[in-house]
């Protein structure tokens, strides 16, 4: 169990070094963190409504407040003819800053400033990634046993798994199954991208048939309590091509470049250049096009980003993936992704499972 009293006090210092009167949350992965709770994402809200000294509250739709564990704040369960917005503009009182979730509809928000003119409305997670993207020691656990279980997944792979002759889609419903199998609650993701669509970065898995000579981008993850995982191998069916074994070997030198360059201190876009200049120095950085990595936790995408222009300093305890990739248009696309967390002096590996350029049938 996290402390979630704990967190909420480190919330509250932070509002008030900013002047946040109030932080409102509503269904997303901010709520959980803070209170235990995951709610529903419906038309029904519920807002997780913190202070900057009192305690917090949750407003909940009467028929989900059974879901609800005690927790370090007060329960409002309300009813169908309840007005839920009203109720939660009467406890934010006479706040004039107040931080939303960025996972907030919009039509609950315009209703909140409908009827609180004068407010300053600002994003939470200004403040709640501050928290969310240092994390505790028992957060990289589920991360370490979410990315230890696809590792699991992808040496079953090469013996269990064919692809020839097979639609992705197909494929891909293996890679979903395996997840569950080896751990997980539950898959959230999985593309499965052959050929031509493997140059596509989130190809949509479909009904493409898998052919001899495909190198087939395998990116998938699913949950361990409530933390994700995210994985990327890439493989190829029968023997590689002198090419398809050339980028294979410059994006897995760009992934250990990436890696190896991980400790305290070290800028999100070292990380980046890091990777990227591996691809460049082989004659293909223009086929390399997206960021070297995203934060990873409640959510399979939050801070930390590893992209230029992100001078954050790492610090023992962010997570994050490394995924380097080269997309050439027409003919095929590599990518290698690991998750990491940047550990007291260095990297500290939490996927491991073989990066070569596996063939299979």
């Amino acid at each position: 169990m996290f402390d979630h009293t704990s967190r909420i006090s480190r919330l509250q210092d932070l509002m008030g070094e900013t002047g946040i009167d109030a932080v409102l949350l509503t269904a997303g992965a901010d709520m959980p963190y803070f209170s235990g709770y995951s709610a529903m994402p419906l038309e029904r809200i519920t807002a997780f409504v913190v202070g900057r000294e009192e305690d917090p509250t949750l407003f909940v739709p009467r028929l989900e407040a059974p879901r609800v564990a005690k927790g370090n704040f007060e329960i409002v369960a309300w009813g169908e003819t309840d007005d839920p917005i009203g109720l939660v503009v009467k406890r934010l009182g006479s706040s004039s800053t107040v931080a939303v979730g960025e996972t907030m509809w919009s039509s609950f928000l315009l209703d909140f400033q409908s009827r609180m003119g004068g407010v300053e409305w600002s994003v939470a997670s200004d403040l709640t990634r501050e928290l969310r993207m240092r994390k505790e020691p028992g957060e990289i656990d589920r991360l370490r046993r979410a990315a230890e279980a696809t590792d699991r997944v992808l040496a079953r792979i090469p013996s269990e798994v064919q692809f020839a002759g097979r639609a992705q889609s197909a494929v891909a419903a293996d890679f979903a199954r395996m997840t569950v199998e080896e751990g997980h609650d539950r898959s959230w993701f999985t593309i499965i991208a052959s050929g031509p669509d493997s140059a596509s970065p989130h190809h949509e898995t479909g009904s493409r048939q898998i052919e001899e000579g495909d190198m087939v981008v395998c990116d998938f993850g699913g949950i361990i309590d409530g933390y994700c995982s995210d994985v990327t191998r890439t493989f190829v069916v029968g023997a590689p091509t002198p090419k398809q074994q050339e980028v294979h070997d410059i994006v897995v030198s760009a992934n250990v470049a990436g890696r190896a360059a991980i400790a305290p201190g070290v800028s999100c876009q070292e990380i980046d250049a890091a990777a990227r200049r591996v691809i460049e120095d082989g004659g293909y950085g223009r086929y390399f096009i997206h960021r070297t990595g995203h934060g990873i936790g409640l959510e399979g995408h939050e801070h930390p980003y590893i992209v230029e222009g992100n001078d954050l300093a790492l610090e023992a305890g962010m997570t994050f993936s490394v995924e380097p990739g080269v997309y050439i248009p027409g003919e095929f696309g590599v990518r290698v992704e690991d998750i990491v967390a940047c550990g007291r002096e260095s990297v500290d590996d939490l996927n491991r499972a073989d990066r070569s350029l596996v063939e299979v049938g």
